[in-house]
């Protein structure tokens, strides 16, 4: 057995400096994800989470990174399609008084789902109350987005709909308390129509099982409640190939090269059906450590590869599930720390209260004006049309 003073350390400052400095500057290689910052926030708050390292981010920068989160809600009007939620960037939102251009803007501004389910966890990971969300139109816009078949896309236009993307608006529902309008019995048929002849599912139907979308299936059943409907045998038919795909680190699919980021997306998957000690946990630490930028911090997809926050993020929550010394703890299906998954628990328990309280007081007025209608019919009438009582 390796003596643990022999063991490659976990550079815990590097990293932590490395997602910091997206949360600045981002390098021109990645220009083409423009779109989509709001993951490259989600990896890199996240991440400072997990590295139990949220405190270097300045309260200053705290509140610009929740504002110019919210900056990018989508909030329909009455006589617009149901398209609430976030958007990943500000390109639909140009900075000009010019009514007509704003109008025709807006056309364009629609919720996307994995902008939408990385916004509110960064919101939740930073701490904020979500009160500036309109839970009820954000879900409208998840239902908005739902087909036939039971699957999702990611916007009401222009999107393919997939796994990925059930499993997107399942975090949001799940986030938000709220699956008002969803049909999450279609969304259990199409996540097991989804299952494949070797026990993975696959993103599509009658496509090929695949690790990030079998993660993708389980967490999404998880989420909606419905994961005790999987029969023993499945469950353990899927372990099993699950646990198949641990070379040294793990791969997505069968004679495909490892890669570090399932270390995540198939540690979780296990996670959720409580088989990840069936995993050697030294060669998958020595895998995700083999990636890691011993200069610069972060970690990469392949060893002596470019590390980026993605990678990085997600090689950390793969060393979490092994117990690494210095890390959080993370909730498997949700992809956040257990701190932030707490506070999440908190607010999903202040909203309930407050929601009781309101069903109460409306019992108590429907009694009141009950009452008060009962008190006005036995009153004495001379009027020829009603009958004195």
């Amino acid at each position: 057995m390796t003596d643990p003073s022999e063991l490659q350390p976990v550079l815990h400052s590097k990293h932590a400096k490395n997602l910091l400095r997206f949360l600045h500057l981002l390098p021109a290689r990645m220009s083409s994800h423009d779109n989509t910052r709001s993951t490259i926030v989600f990896f890199a708050v996240c991440g400072l989470d997990v590295l139990n390292s949220l405190h270097l981010i300045s309260p200053q920068l705290r509140k610009d990174i929740i504002d110019w989160t919210y900056g990018g809600l989508v909030v329909p009007r009455e006589n617009e399609k149901r398209r609430g939620g976030f958007m990943g960037c500000r390109a639909m939102l140009p900075q000009t008084e010019d009514a007509e251009l704003l109008e025709c803007m807006r056309q364009y501004q629609w919720g996307h789902l994995a902008m939408t389910y990385t916004s509110i966890a960064v919101l939740v990971t930073l701490g904020d109350d979500l009160s500036r969300l309109n839970r009820q139109s954000i879900v409208e816009g998840v239902a908005a987005v739902q087909h036939a078949d039971g699957s999702f896309s990611a916007s009401i236009d222009g999107s393919e709909n997939d796994m990925r993307f059930v499993y997107c608006a399942a975090t949001i529902c799940h986030m938000l308390d709220c699956w008002d309008g969803v049909n999450k019995e279609a969304m259990f048929q199409f996540i097991m129509r989804s299952l494949r002849y070797d026990y993975g599912f696959s993103q599509e139907l009658e496509g090929e099982s695949h690790g990030g979308t079998t993660f993708c299936a389980l967490a999404a059943l998880e989420l909606s409640g419905q994961l005790h409907r999987l029969d023993e045998t499945t469950v353990e038919r899927i372990k099993r190939w699950l646990v198949f795909r641990q070379m040294d680190g793990f791969q997505g699919r069968p004679n495909k090269p490892v890669d570090t980021c399932y270390s995540f997306w198939i540690g979780a998957a296990l996670r959720i059906l409580n088989g990840f000690e069936l995993t050697d946990y030294a060669q998958n630490r020595e895998y995700i450590l083999s990636t890691q930028d011993e200069l610069i911090g972060g970690f990469a997809k392949w060893p002596k590869s470019t590390p980026d926050p993605f990678h990085t993020y997600l090689g950390l929550c793969g060393l979490a599930f092994i117990g690494e010394p210095g890390l959080s703890a993370v909730m498997p299906s949700l992809n956040i720390s257990m701190a932030a998954y707490v506070h999440l628990n908190q607010l999903h328990e202040r909203w309930r209260a407050n929601s009781s309280g309101l069903t109460h007081d409306l019992t108590q007025l429907k009694l009141s004006v009950g009452s008060s209608a009962e008190a006005a019919t036995k009153t004495t009438s001379s009027s020829p049309l009603i009958s004195a009582q």
